[in-house]
């Protein structure tokens, strides 16, 4: 994971909530708040039973998780949406980066693990969240890279779908990244390069009618909790959309730049005609 990015064009105005903006985040908060964290524990009871009959398995406890994210843009009052086709295949996942709300999105439709740098761990709430479904944690450690690779290799084989952020970093919802090759690199082992597919998506936020169209951005210094405040209390919402393209193998891809090539132009590009035909924009 690299360091975060910062936008030329600096950050939007600072929102300002309305009395009923903070109607909203209350009842939204509490609603969100509650729902959570008692399919949390549901989670975590299930997983009880779950861990000692299935090991790396997780044939139940990934439903909970989807039912979670797709009710929470409900409660949000925001629009989701998704087309194109789940690929069946063993392999990864590449995504473009642009929120905290891709956890939501990305989970609502497709069971997936999350692979993510190792502070998020620690973070409040999210990282309990991140933690009981099954989210693999990086280090930039060097020393730490062949526990890693081996972590990889042992999620992949049994089936799960990891999902990787290639730009390393979170942008303002507007702008794709050039995805780094060195996420690319664990497809590539002997154990792997044969069995993987990889299936890019792309993942388009729009802002809600008159404001910013970074609305949904979280990237730099902006802080957490503003970035929660905010998302709570506005309405009329936006709406985000994930668009599925046809996965590939790895195989066929002679380096891991060849494939981090072929991953990033295929989402920059879904995201470049939505971006320039979306009336909101």
């Amino acid at each position: 994971m690299s360091s975060t990015w910062e936008s030329e064009e600096g950050y939007p105005p600072k929102h300002r909530i309305s009395a009923m903006g903070w109607v909203r985040v209350v009842l939204r908060g509490l609603v969100l708040a509650i729902f959570v964290f008692s399919c949390l524990a549901l989670l975590l009871l299930v997983r009880l039973v779950e861990k000692p009959v299935h090991g790396l398995h997780r044939p139940w406890t990934p439903f909970i998780t989807q039912f979670v994210c797709r009710t929470a843009f409900v409660v949000l009052g925001m629009g989701f949406s998704s087309r194109g086709t789940l690929m069946v295949e063993r392999g990864a996942v590449v995504a473009n980066h642009s929120s905290w709300l891709d956890i939501f999105a990305l989970n609502a439709r497709k069971r997936i693990y999350f692979v993510s740098k190792s502070e998020v761990a620690k973070w409040p709430g999210i990282g309990w969240l991140a933690k009981a479904t099954g989210t693999v944690f990086i280090n930039r450690n060097p020393k730490e890279a062949r526990q890693q690779k081996e972590v990889f290799e042992a999620r992949l084989m049994a089936g799960h779908k990891l999902l990787f952020f290639p730009e390393g970093t979170s942008t303002d919802a507007v702008h794709v990244l050039p995805f780094k090759p060195t996420l690319f690199a664990a497809f590539f082992t002997p154990e792997l390069r044969e069995e993987l597919n990889i299936q890019p998506v792309t993942v388009i936020y729009h802002a809600p009618k008159g404001e910013d169209r970074r609305f949904y951005g979280w990237w730099g210094d902006m802080e957490f909790g503003e970035h929660l405040l905010k998302t709570l209390s506005q309405s009329p919402q936006g709406r985000v959309e994930l668009i599925y393209h046809e996965p590939v193998a790895v195989r066929d891809f002679p380096t891991r730049k060849a494939l981090a090539a072929h991953c990033e132009v295929v989402v920059r590009g879904a995201h470049s005609l939505m971006e320039n035909t979306d009336p909101a924009t």
